[in-house]
Protein backbone atom coordinates (compact mmCIF):
# COMPACT_ATOMS: atom_id res chain seq x y z
CA UNK A 1 0.00 0.00 0.00
CA UNK A 2 1.48 3.69 -0.71
CA UNK A 3 2.79 6.08 1.83
CA UNK A 4 0.38 8.87 1.96
CA UNK A 5 1.80 12.08 3.36
CA UNK A 6 0.34 14.66 5.37
CA UNK A 7 -0.17 17.87 4.49
CA UNK A 8 -2.09 19.78 7.26
CA UNK A 9 -1.96 23.40 5.15
CA UNK A 10 -3.83 22.37 2.09
CA UNK A 11 -6.77 20.45 4.51
CA UNK A 12 -8.99 23.39 4.44
CA UNK A 13 -9.04 24.20 0.54
CA UNK A 14 -9.06 20.76 -0.27
CA UNK A 15 -11.14 19.02 2.11
CA UNK A 16 -13.53 21.41 3.90
CA UNK A 17 -16.24 21.18 1.95
CA UNK A 18 -16.67 17.36 2.11
CA UNK A 19 -15.85 17.05 5.29
CA UNK A 20 -18.74 20.22 5.90
CA UNK A 21 -21.36 18.16 3.58
CA UNK A 22 -20.72 14.89 5.25
CA UNK A 23 -20.90 16.26 8.85
CA UNK A 24 -24.57 18.77 7.69
CA UNK A 25 -26.09 14.98 6.59
CA UNK A 26 -25.50 13.50 10.02
CA UNK A 27 -26.02 16.09 12.49
CA UNK A 28 -28.92 18.79 10.21
CA UNK A 29 -27.23 21.49 12.18
CA UNK A 30 -24.87 23.76 10.24
CA UNK A 31 -23.01 25.55 12.96
CA UNK A 32 -22.66 22.30 14.70
CA UNK A 33 -21.57 20.99 11.66
CA UNK A 34 -18.80 23.62 11.11
CA UNK A 35 -17.85 23.16 14.73
CA UNK A 36 -17.27 19.66 14.24
CA UNK A 37 -14.93 20.16 11.11
CA UNK A 38 -13.15 22.67 12.49
CA UNK A 39 -12.40 20.39 15.42
CA UNK A 40 -11.64 17.51 13.59
CA UNK A 41 -8.56 20.06 12.17
CA UNK A 42 -7.43 20.57 15.58
CA UNK A 43 -7.61 17.20 16.34
CA UNK A 44 -5.86 16.59 13.53
CA UNK A 45 -2.97 18.76 14.00
CA UNK A 46 -2.54 17.57 17.22
CA UNK A 47 -2.39 13.64 16.43
CA UNK A 48 -0.58 14.26 13.29
CA UNK A 49 2.59 12.11 14.99
CA UNK A 50 0.04 9.48 14.43
CA UNK A 51 -0.67 9.45 10.80
CA UNK A 52 0.76 5.83 9.73
CA UNK A 53 0.67 6.94 5.98
CA UNK A 54 -1.20 3.74 5.37
CA UNK A 55 -4.50 5.70 4.12
CA UNK A 56 -4.81 8.89 2.63
CA UNK A 57 -5.07 11.66 4.06
CA UNK A 58 -8.87 12.54 3.80
CA UNK A 59 -9.74 8.79 4.78
CA UNK A 60 -7.87 9.53 7.91
CA UNK A 61 -9.56 13.17 8.59
CA UNK A 62 -12.83 11.64 8.25
CA UNK A 63 -11.97 9.13 10.54
CA UNK A 64 -11.45 11.36 13.04
CA UNK A 65 -14.61 13.17 12.00
CA UNK A 66 -16.69 10.32 12.16
CA UNK A 67 -15.39 9.99 16.45
CA UNK A 68 -16.18 13.72 16.41
CA UNK A 69 -20.25 13.24 14.90
CA UNK A 70 -20.00 10.12 17.48
CA UNK A 71 -18.83 12.01 20.80
CA UNK A 72 -21.71 14.83 19.40
CA UNK A 73 -24.44 12.49 19.86
CA UNK A 74 -23.22 10.61 23.15
CA UNK A 75 -22.91 14.34 24.37
CA UNK A 76 -26.09 15.13 23.59
CA UNK A 77 -27.88 12.00 24.47
CA UNK A 78 -26.20 11.75 28.10
CA UNK A 79 -28.04 14.85 28.83
CA UNK A 80 -31.42 13.19 27.13
CA UNK A 81 -33.48 11.75 29.97
CA UNK A 82 -32.03 12.91 33.07
CA UNK A 83 -33.95 12.45 35.84
CA UNK A 84 -33.59 13.91 39.22
CA UNK A 85 -35.78 12.55 41.69
CA UNK A 86 -36.04 13.91 45.27
CA UNK A 87 -37.84 12.52 48.22
CA UNK A 88 -38.31 13.49 51.95
CA UNK A 89 -39.69 11.32 54.30
CA UNK A 90 -41.24 12.14 57.97
CA UNK A 91 -40.02 10.19 60.93
CA UNK A 92 -43.59 11.06 61.99
CA UNK A 93 -45.58 7.52 62.10
CA UNK A 94 -48.88 9.01 61.00
CA UNK A 95 -47.40 11.36 57.75
CA UNK A 96 -46.76 10.51 55.50
CA UNK A 97 -44.08 11.08 52.73
CA UNK A 98 -43.59 13.61 50.21
CA UNK A 99 -42.61 12.45 46.17
CA UNK A 100 -40.98 14.99 43.67
CA UNK A 101 -39.95 14.17 40.63
CA UNK A 102 -38.73 16.43 38.29
CA UNK A 103 -37.40 16.10 34.46
CA UNK A 104 -36.16 17.63 31.75
CA UNK A 105 -38.31 17.69 28.80
CA UNK A 106 -38.70 15.17 26.34
CA UNK A 107 -37.12 16.52 22.93
CA UNK A 108 -39.56 13.73 21.13
CA UNK A 109 -42.75 14.74 22.70
CA UNK A 110 -44.13 16.82 20.51
CA UNK A 111 -47.36 19.38 20.35
CA UNK A 112 -49.71 20.08 18.42
CA UNK A 113 -47.65 23.50 17.16
CA UNK A 114 -44.36 21.46 16.75
CA UNK A 115 -46.17 18.97 14.24
CA UNK A 116 -47.43 22.17 12.25
CA UNK A 117 -44.08 23.94 12.24
CA UNK A 118 -43.14 20.36 11.13
CA UNK A 119 -45.10 19.88 8.27
CA UNK A 120 -44.59 23.52 7.03
CA UNK A 121 -41.13 23.41 7.20
CA UNK A 122 -41.37 19.76 5.31
CA UNK A 123 -43.37 21.84 2.71
CA UNK A 124 -40.71 24.86 2.40
CA UNK A 125 -37.64 22.55 1.65
CA UNK A 126 -40.12 20.33 -1.08
CA UNK A 127 -41.10 24.04 -2.54
CA UNK A 128 -37.24 25.32 -2.51
CA UNK A 129 -36.02 21.26 -4.11
CA UNK A 130 -38.97 22.46 -6.82
CA UNK A 131 -36.74 25.30 -7.65
CA UNK A 132 -33.67 23.68 -7.95
CA UNK A 133 -32.46 22.69 -11.39
CA UNK A 134 -33.52 19.42 -11.88
CA UNK A 135 -30.10 16.83 -11.40
CA UNK A 136 -29.42 18.95 -8.58
CA UNK A 137 -32.58 17.88 -7.09
CA UNK A 138 -32.28 14.49 -8.32
CA UNK A 139 -28.92 14.16 -6.67
CA UNK A 140 -30.33 15.48 -2.99
CA UNK A 141 -33.57 13.44 -2.89
CA UNK A 142 -31.86 10.48 -3.85
CA UNK A 143 -28.40 11.21 -1.30
CA UNK A 144 -29.66 13.02 1.73
CA UNK A 145 -33.43 12.09 1.38
CA UNK A 146 -33.49 8.54 -0.03
CA UNK A 147 -29.85 7.37 1.59
CA UNK A 148 -28.70 6.28 -1.95
CA UNK A 149 -24.92 5.26 -1.30
CA UNK A 150 -22.59 7.31 -3.88
CA UNK A 151 -21.63 4.36 -6.29
CA UNK A 152 -25.20 3.66 -6.94
CA UNK A 153 -26.11 7.30 -8.06
CA UNK A 154 -23.35 7.73 -9.99
CA UNK A 155 -24.18 3.93 -11.48
CA UNK A 156 -27.80 5.19 -12.16
CA UNK A 157 -26.89 8.97 -13.04
CA UNK A 158 -23.51 8.02 -15.16
CA UNK A 159 -22.03 10.57 -13.00
CA UNK A 160 -18.47 10.60 -11.06
CA UNK A 161 -18.43 10.58 -7.54
CA UNK A 162 -16.65 14.16 -7.68
CA UNK A 163 -19.31 15.32 -10.36
CA UNK A 164 -21.59 13.98 -8.06
CA UNK A 165 -20.24 15.80 -4.99
CA UNK A 166 -20.43 19.29 -6.61
CA UNK A 167 -23.77 18.96 -7.57
CA UNK A 168 -24.79 18.11 -4.08
CA UNK A 169 -22.48 21.34 -2.31
CA UNK A 170 -24.50 23.00 -4.79
CA UNK A 171 -27.90 22.01 -4.35
CA UNK A 172 -27.15 22.46 -0.67
CA UNK A 173 -26.21 26.48 -1.20
CA UNK A 174 -29.27 26.80 -3.33
CA UNK A 175 -31.54 25.37 -0.51
CA UNK A 176 -30.08 27.10 2.32
CA UNK A 177 -30.64 30.62 0.04
CA UNK A 178 -34.07 29.49 -0.43
CA UNK A 179 -34.60 28.48 3.21
CA UNK A 180 -32.96 31.46 4.77
CA UNK A 181 -35.39 33.70 2.42
CA UNK A 182 -38.60 31.99 2.29
CA UNK A 183 -38.43 29.86 5.59
CA UNK A 184 -36.47 32.10 8.32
Amino acid sequence: MPNHQIDPNNWISQYSDYLFNYTVTRVSDRIIAQDLVSETFLAGLKSMANFKGEASERTWLVSILKRKIIDHYRKINSKKGKAEVRMSYSNDSDAEGDWLEERIADPFDKTAEDKLENAELGNAIYDCLDKLPQKQAEVFKMKTILGYDTETICNELGITASNLWVIIHRARTALADCMEKNWF
